[in-house]
């Protein structure tokens, strides 16, 4: 059987990283990446502590940078618009802050391309499986992913247990059904909607529950948990009004 990189493009999956700031942990996490792929995008996402010098210095990795800091979002949508553009088969997203395990790849992208498992998208879970007992999880982060998670599986019919995993497979059939606009951390919650919208098969595969920076910040107001959870709530909203007005009954 030929390795990943024997491959044909079309038969094959570009692994994409989003990197903001990540200047402590982005060379490592990429060395570990490339021992599982060699299909490596990293989107800069205007870093300013020193992330871009150390990739400047790497030519393993291909590397997009946005001058200014655009969102996770915006850096999602670039990784969509290269695989697309670019003939792959499909993507692997993974985060780039040591909490995802790279030896995964392997298994998100035969999950991904197996027929047997009639997914377009599959996604990784931190709560599938009953985390050990020593993950530390900081309250409101797990709470709002609850109820999040709860309320996307009763407004779109899906059945999620994680619904901001970083971790996930798209086939080249779900990337070419999303047409994703929202630019922040609650992009995965619109992605929710179209891909519901779309019919799009959902797998989800159960990674480890890991949190390296309790304290690590969303961001200015975002750092209140009250105010993400309305934000998060008014981009599914948003979504839901942008594909009716598409599809109207």
């Amino acid at each position: 059987m030929p390795r990943h990189d024997e491959l044909p493009l079309s038969s094959r999956y570009l692994t994409a990283l989003p990197v903001f700031n990540e200047a402590r942990h982005v060379a490592g996490v990429l060395d570990e990446v490339l021992r599982f792929t060699s299909d490596v995008l990293v989107v800069d996402d205007g870093s300013t502590d020193g992330t871009s010098e150390v990739l400047a210095a790497r030519s393993d990795v291909r590397v997009i940078r946005h001058e200014i800091n655009r969102g996770y979002g915006a850096a999602l949508i670039t990784a969509f618009t290269e695989t697309l553009t670019g003939g792959w088969a499909g993507l692997v997203t993974i985060d780039c802050d040591g909490q995802h395990q790279p030896q995964l790849i392997p298994a998100f992208i035969q999950a991904a391309g197996s027929p047997e498992q009639e997914a377009d998208i599959i996604s990784g879970s931190r709560y599938l499986e009953t985390p050990p007992r020593s993950a530390s999880v900081p309250f409101d982060r797990r709470r709002i992913n609850e109820t999040v998670t709860g309320e996307l599986n009763q407004r779109l019919g899906l059945r999620l247990t994680d619904a901001f995993c970083g971790f996930k497979a798209y086939t080249r059939r779900a990337l070419e059904s999303l047409h994703i606009t929202e630019q922040g951390y609650a992009m995965p919650l619109e992605l929710w909607v179209q891909a519901a919208a779309a019919g799009l098969r959902v797998k989800e595969l159960p990674v480890p529950l890991i949190y390296l920076d309790e304290a690590r910040s969303f961001g200015g107001a975002l750092d209140d948990a009250t105010t993400r959870l309305d934000y998060y709530r008014c981009v599914i909203d948003q979504a839901e009004a942008a594909v009716a007005a598409k599809d109207p009954e």
